[in-house]
């Protein structure tokens, strides 16, 4: 996630209807950047843990040191990792080959170039982004380190297997009988 800076991010305000019905929600102008950043992330869509890490760049080392923490993290007895990856520059180095070589268990995988839609990162960013950022104003790249860290602390405690897409409503089953059918059919 990134570039990430200390600034205002604006969040959801109520707008009195009654006295301003047909105006948006409005917010202070911020123009003051008090530090910037760069978040890499990684999410096992299965468990719901996430492994999240602040950086001063976005490089080819930070990149594999964050490899390396998460890599020790994960239990030994998973023989094979498959790490998908989109297309950024510092996914695809020579270092990255060097770190394969030296932890056999990951295997990457890259999706196609212009779908986006397919990396299920994405979401999860855009949630974490809500439970860090939204609605706050920060001073200093300090603040947003910590608002990330408790917002991936809060993640993993009340972690759950993610779910790509939309959440489907729970609706009880019908069974319909048709009188041109001589059966059910389930919808």
């Amino acid at each position: 996630m990134g570039p990430v800076s200390a600034k205002s991010y604006p969040g959801q305000q109520a707008v009195d209807v009654k006295v301003r019905p047909a105006e948006r929600a409005k917010q202070e102008i911020d123009y003051g950047r008090r530090g910037k950043g760069y978040f890499f992330g990684a999410l096992w869509e299965t468990t719901g843990l996430c492994w999240t890490h602040d950086y001063a760049g976005r490089t080819i080392a930070n990149f594999i040191d964050f490899l390396s923490q998460v890599d020790a993290q994960i239990p030994a007895e998973i023989e094979r990792v498959y790490a998908i990856m989109d297309n950024l520059n510092v996914h695809h180095c020579h270092d990255l080959l060097l770190f394969s070589l030296h932890h056999p268990r990951w295997e990457f995988v890259y999706q196609p170039k212009y779908a986006a839609y397919l990396n299920l990162i994405e979401p999860w960013w855009k949630t974490l982004r809500s439970l860090a950022l939204k609605g706050r104003r920060f001073t200093t790249w300090q603040e947003v380190v910590d608002a990330v860290e408790a917002a991936t602390a809060y993640w993993n405690a009340h972690k759950h297997p993610y779910v790509w897409g939309r959440r489907r409503r729970q609706r009880p089953c019908r069974w319909v009988v048709r009188p041109w059918y001589s059966h059910f059919i389930r919808i």
